[in-house]
């Protein structure tokens, strides 16, 4: 279901999901009002919500339409505007599952082709498991199928048996440091987190990378200053990392570590896209072993595709440790999944299991 009071807009988006062979578009809806109002009658997997429309905007038909539909996918679609920003992140914590950034204009190729491979990706995954976990979770009736192509359709990964799980031992050396990469569902994870590991975060610097666009980064900064009652802001390039600090990779650049001197310092970089996102988790990992090598510890928390994989590869190979969300806590279990599958975790726990795991960790046990 595509809500949006632009009609080129729903347009676009239609036609793009009209051309995967797994999805299919059920209405095309002009305000909240309208897509509460059909909710049952449609009855969508997943709606792409815009936040500013008239009648009922996104934020506020958000609630009426989980009210409705529980088990339904919410995806807010929003221009990047800080405003725009503070919503959607609150939407997060109202029940939707995933937000994205509308491009200015879409005369602007690249950005709509962006933002096209991103709507899809989301749709696919978050579409996939919401109806994976409703056929395990509830007896449903047989499937009509004109309106359900989408959920007859889905990835055949989404109903994988989970692989066996092979666990390394946590590295020798203490950590100095702690990284942590996160994408879809990331912001809530995050928060969640950094509210349980304010002992780690005092004797450490915190990096972050959580694929998010300009303005939402900054946004995010603030609230996760808020929930570790700790300094977060988002990284100045050839600004020092010190212990106390949350330090958050800025939409549109990866976020590198460097030494300068003795010192280790922010390199940020305004390099192509890594795993399809910038900036990418790969490039925080692998940089950050010239100056810490061994002594890292690394947390892979949900999010879609395999980005940190790699580069939690090469901390693990250099001494260091990768902890990673288990599936049954992660939005998407792509990232830490693909972590788990390659054989590199110390450890793969649920959400509210991490914090305390950490600071077990950084206070010196390492079993």
């Amino acid at each position: 279901m595509v809500v949006d009071d632009s009609v080129v807009i729903r347009g676009m988006i239609s036609r793009w999901i009209g051309a995967e062979p797994d999805m299919e578009v059920v209405a095309s809806l002009r305000t909240g009002l309208d897509a509460v109002n059909q909710l049952e009658r449609i009855n969508p997997d997943v709606a792409v919500l815009d936040i500013e429309m008239p009648d009922l905007d996104g934020i506020s038909a958000l609630p009426q339409l989980l009210a409705k539909k529980r088990d339904l996918v919410v995806i807010m679609a929003s221009t990047l505007t800080r405003r725009n920003a503070e919503i959607s992140l609150k939407a997060l914590s109202l029940g939707a599952s995933d937000y994205i950034p509308k491009p200015e204009s879409t005369r602007e190729a690249t950005a709509a082709e962006t933002f096209r491979h991103d709507l899809i990706q989301k749709i696919r995954h978050l579409g996939a498991k919401a109806r994976h976990s409703t056929v395990h979770t509830t007896a449903s009736p047989p499937l009509a199928p004109a309106h359900d192509k989408a959920r007859a359709m889905a990835p055949a990964a989404a109903h994988a048996a989970p692989a066996p799980i092979a666990r390394r031992s946590f590295g020798l050396l203490a950590p100095k440091v702690l990284l942590i990469g996160s994408s879809t569902g990331g912001p809530q994870a995050l928060m969640s987190l950094v509210a349980e590991i304010g002992s780690v975060i005092d004797r450490v610097p915190v990096l972050i990378t959580q694929h998010m666009p300009p303005t939402f980064t900054t946004i995010l900064a603030e609230h996760l200053a808020r929930a570790s009652k700790r300094p977060a802001h988002e990284a100045v390039d050839g600004e020092s990392i010190k212990p106390g600090q949350i330090y958050l990779a800025p939409g549109g650049r990866h976020m590198r570590i460097a030494r300068h001197g003795i010192d280790a310092v922010i390199a940020l970089d305004d390099g192509p896209p890594v795993n399809f996102c910038k900036p990418a988790v790969d490039p925080m990992f692998t940089s950050a072993i010239d100056v810490w090598a061994g002594s890292i510890m690394s947390v892979i928390l949900t999010g879609m595709g395999s980005d940190g994989m790699r580069g939690g590869k090469d901390i693990v190979a250099a001494g260091g440790s990768v902890i990673a969300q288990d599936e049954a806590t992660s939005v998407v279990w792509g990232m830490p999944g693909a972590a788990v599958n390659a054989g590199i975790c110390a450890a793969v726990l649920p959400l509210n299991q991490i914090a305390p795991k950490l600071v077990r960790v950084f206070a010196g046990d390492r079993s």
